[in-house]
């Protein structure tokens, strides 16, 4: 598999999970910062070696052994980010684009080693949890902030955006994996939050809450 095909897989991956609606040529293209052609013509590649189902105009979805090679990417690549946090000491915003490398390393006795070496952890530093061996990922119901109500108050357990900006924002006030997060006021016009994590009260955007997975058990 070349690393164009394994970049595909995961972005498909990640659609077919973020939309219900199925997985268009375009928001692939969008996604890869392509022209729809070239997504075209890497679908069908794709579709000759049985790894995605692929008619044209209808969109495409992952076969089994698809979703399962898409499965150890998206695998290799927590585990790296877990690496290089833990051992390395990166801070978590730097850790994607390093990681989108080591993920094409396509040793799994390096891999199987590697989370062992981890100690087999069951999420990466954004809390997205980590696919085991067999393609196993824990399901755990998570809610977004922006779902809480007012005097609601929950656990941040990850992000839904893992971009470096943002990762930096959450740095800049103190806001983490495993920080208790209450609901201090939620206004109706456009749903933005104050919110209190420990001694600190500040004021959230819509789009801040949006992107914060929260644990209320």
């Amino acid at each position: 598999m070349t690393t164009s095909e394994e970049n595909y897989l995961k972005v498909i991956y990640h659609l077919t999970i973020a939309s219900k609606e199925g997985v268009t040529t375009n928001a692939i293209a969008q996604k890869m910062q392509t022209k729809a052609s070239s997504v075209t013509d890497m679908l069908k590649k794709l579709s000759d070696k049985k790894w995605v189902i692929y008619q044209k105009y209808q969109g495409v979805s992952l076969t089994n052994e698809g979703l399962f090679e898409a499965k150890m990417i998206v695998r290799k690549h927590r585990l790296w980010e877990v690496f290089l946090v833990d051992k390395l000491k990166f801070s978590w915003d730097e850790v994607h684009e390093i990681a989108e490398e080591l993920e094409h390393i396509q040793s799994n006795v390096l891999i199987n080693k590697l989370e062992e070496f981890l100690g087999f952890p069951e999420k990466d530093p954004h809390g997205d949890y980590i696919p085991d061996k067999e393609g196993n990922i824990s399901k755990i119901k998570r809610h977004l902030l922006c779902e809480l109500d007012k005097n609601q108050t929950g656990i941040c357990v990850g992000v839904k955006d893992s971009s470096s900006d943002f990762l930096k924002y959450l740095d800049k006030h103190n806001i983490a994996l495993g920080s208790t997060i209450k609901v201090v006021e939620k206004e109706l016009f456009d749903e933005s939050m104050t919110i209190e994590i420990g001694e600190n009260i500040f004021y959230v955007s819509n789009k801040i809450a949006s992107n914060l997975y929260i644990n209320m058990n």
